[in-house]
């Protein structure tokens, strides 16, 4: 019997992938541990490997497509060999789910199997970025017209689907086609044969492209302009951080609590390390200060739904990393057992993974706080959004060279603003205020550094 192959689960949170790739198609043979598809989480694309030997006999789940997990997508037999019974599962939901939440939405007519087969993949992750979604064919796919019509309307390069059919049940026919190229003075159209080819290409209507060359000539530059403004799917990780930050920042109160630290003795006790051999960098002592803090003051490091609080016993930090599609927040767990070298090396590996793109689901979630350090960017003060399930997360501006009050004098000091966005609902000005500050303070005891280098 044919051996079932099925969406992986890749992690507590995740309930449903999107196959973005198939790197077999039907009728391949197929060896263990080869690469089947590529699938999309939340914020993660991996790699499925087969444990199953012999031919594709079907796909289930096409490029696109969005399942849940442990749904099977495809079978691998001996060909010829008969197929398990399926059923078909219904439509997902429009919106997304969030994150965590149970029984994902599925397309329409793909099939599933009951009960599921064991998984035949393993998930490994991928290096390499997913591929864009591609932009949606111009013409519907229900679109009546007939074959010498289509064919007209491909070769003038143009969308048949506003011209009205006056064929049987509204069908499309070729002297529609031309009566509409007649109408929108098609034969005065001046285009160059390269960007015609490019709008064939990219399935651009060139009635909708305005020329910008001589006498009004459509140029590639006119087809790659229309290419660039049309609309286009968000990635996935972009719609979940749309949504996940849209819902906390609506559904939370936020409030703002901003410091300036003074890091001139810290920066010049960082590059002394250095001359040792020891290279900390800037987010590694915010790190542990945070750390310190949170377990002086643990209601910043607790979540509420607005009726019940939930106190967190260990410092899970999360810290936010920039890729080119987004925003990923690794978590290290348990931060306040670490002494300040393993929290450098924890940060430093999680952040390699991410920008790999080797980080599994499970590694960004679960945080209790979140650091967003922008320090390197050249910014003078932001505020950050609360990440769902927390009650505040720090935003680390960059520590720039500033005229300031020394011991009465006008000195030139190196200053970081650092702004704590927190949830109202559970930490009140004073609170926020007294943490701000706890991190300041420590920040700016080098002693404190000193003791703990040592």
């Amino acid at each position: 019997m044919a051996q079932t192959v099925i969406m992986p689960k890749l992690g507590q949170a995740t309930e449903e992938s999107t196959i973005v790739k198939w790197h077999k198609k039907e009728g391949d043979a197929v060896k263990k541990g080869d690469i089947l598809f590529e699938m999309e989480t939340d914020k993660a694309v991996l790699e499925a490997e087969s444990f199953f030997e012999g031919t594709l006999l079907k796909v289930l789940v096409r490029e696109g497509e969005t399942v849940p997990v442990n749904v099977p997508v495809a079978f691998i037999g001996k060909p010829g060999e008969a197929l398990p019974a399926v059923t078909a599962i219904p439509a997902p939901a429009p919106q997304a789910r969030p994150q965590g939440a149970g029984g994902g939405g599925q397309e329409a007519g793909v099939a599933r199997q009951e009960p599921p087969r064991p998984a035949a993949v393993a998930a490994v992750p991928v290096t390499k970025p997913s591929a864009p979604v591609a932009a949606a064919p111009l013409a519907p796919a229900r679109l009546f017209i007939s074959p010498r019509a289509k064919a007209l309307a491909e070769a003038r390069t143009i969308d048949p689907s506003p011209i009205r059919g006056s064929g049987p049940n509204g069908r499309i026919t070729e002297a529609d086609v031309r009566a509409y190229l007649d109408a929108h003075h098609y034969d005065q159209l001046r285009i160059s044969p390269s960007a015609k080819k490019l709008a064939a290409k990219e399935k651009i209507d060139i009635l909708k492209v305005k020329g910008t060359g001589a006498g009004g000539r459509i140029m590639v530059h006119d087809v790659e302009r229309v290419m660039a403004e049309r609309p286009r799917t968000m990635s996935k990780m972009r719609q979940v951080i749309a949504r996940r930050l849209t819902e906390s920042f609506t559904g939370t109160p936020h409030f703002y609590v901003t410091v300036s630290v003074d890091m001139t003795d810290l920066m010049a006790f960082r590059q002394e390390l250095k001359a040792r051999g020891t290279d900390y960098t800037v987010t590694d002592f915010i790190l542990e200060a945070v750390i310190l803090s949170l377990k002086e003051i643990p209601a910043v490091n607790s979540a509420t739904d607005g009726v019940t609080t939930r106190w967190r016993g260990a410092v899970d930090l999360g810290v936010a990393v920039s890729l080119d599609d987004g925003l990923v927040v690794p978590v290290i767990r348990s931060a306040e057992d670490l002494s300040l070298q393993e929290l450098h090396d924890a940060a430093k590996a999680l952040a390699a993974k991410a920008r790999e793109g080797k980080l599994l689901p499970d590694e960004m979630t679960g945080g209790s706080f979140t650091i967003s350090n922008m320090g390197m960017l050249n910014v003078e003060n932001f505020h950050a959004i609360i990440n769902p399930g927390e009650s505040a997360i720090l935003a680390v501006a960059s520590a720039l060279p500033t005229p300031a009050v020394k011991d009465g004098q006008i000195k030139v000091r190196t200053l970081m603003k650092i702004t704590l966005s927190t949830d109202h609902r559970l930490v009140d000005g004073a609170t926020g205020a007294a943490f701000v500050n706890a991190v300041k303070s420590k920040l700016e005891d080098v002693e404190l550094w000193k003791s703990l280098t040592s």
